[in-house]
């Protein structure tokens, strides 16, 4: 578990609800108008931007910022090396018997006891690396869009406030619900934006960064293993 993803998450929460109580009544900024305008044109502008399929996914690749176990470079080194002692003890063949928790080093000393080639060997695994990146990077895109269509939403709604607004200037009565849906608009719009669609977009491309350069070095690991190198 990420635990500094939900410490990030109640901070932040816990700092715009503190700021609202100390200084405020907290219904003051409850608008249903607001809302239905952020949350339900965000979510229109995210079903017409990506597959039907895509979108669900949105809630799991949620949970993948939360519920991680982050790549050790450290722990795959030394399994490597490892591994390379009972190549060099044994034979190379011998890798295939080894119980190996991870699927893609398992994946590379399969195919390294199959005797392949050390091109075919990296062009496979790296094939594999490029698939998991696009797949993680389309998380970090969804979030992305988040990002943007909260705050762009959040300026729809100001900009319905203010024509409500000055379509009833006679009408003391109404300025205050129009403003309050101008400003909390953007206010909703900015802490999706700020706590939900930019962090958890970095969280998700930090993490695919750290899964790749650990599946690099058990490529450059597999390589020399094949080619004998000292472990």
């Amino acid at each position: 578990m990420d635990i500094s993803t939900v410490i990030g998450l109640v901070v932040c929460v816990a700092a715009v609800l503190g700021t609202i109580l100390v200084s405020s009544d907290i219904g003051a900024f409850i608008d249903v108008a607001s809302v239905l305008t952020v949350v339900f044109g965000m979510v229109g502008a995210t079903f017409i931007k990506w597959p039907l399929e895509t979108v669900l996914s949105i809630p799991t690749y949620f949970l993948k910022a939360i519920f991680f176990s982050p790549a050790d470079p450290k722990s795959t080194i030394d399994e490597i090396g490892n591994l390379a002692e009972t190549a060099r003890r044994e034979s190379i063949f011998a890798l295939e018997k080894v119980p190996i928790d991870d699927p893609f080093l398992k994946k590379a000393m399969t195919l390294a006891a199959d005797n392949r080639p050390p091109e075919v060997i990296s062009a496979i695994l790296q094939l594999e690396i490029d698939a998991m990146v696009e797949r993680h990077k389309m998380g970090s895109d969804l979030f992305a869009g988040v990002a943007e269509d909260g705050p762009a939403f959040g300026m729809i709604g100001t900009l319905i406030g203010l024509v409500i607004m000055l379509g009833n200037l006679q009408d003391q009565s109404a300025i205050g619900p129009a403003m309050a849906i101008a400003l909390l608009t953007t206010f909703y719009g900015s802490l999706i934006a700020n706590i939900a669609g930019n962090p958890i977009k970095a969280k998700l491309a930090f993490r695919s960064k750290q899964e790749a350069t650990k599946m690099s070095i058990i490529i450059a690991g597999t390589l020399g293993i094949v080619a004998g190198e000292n472990p």
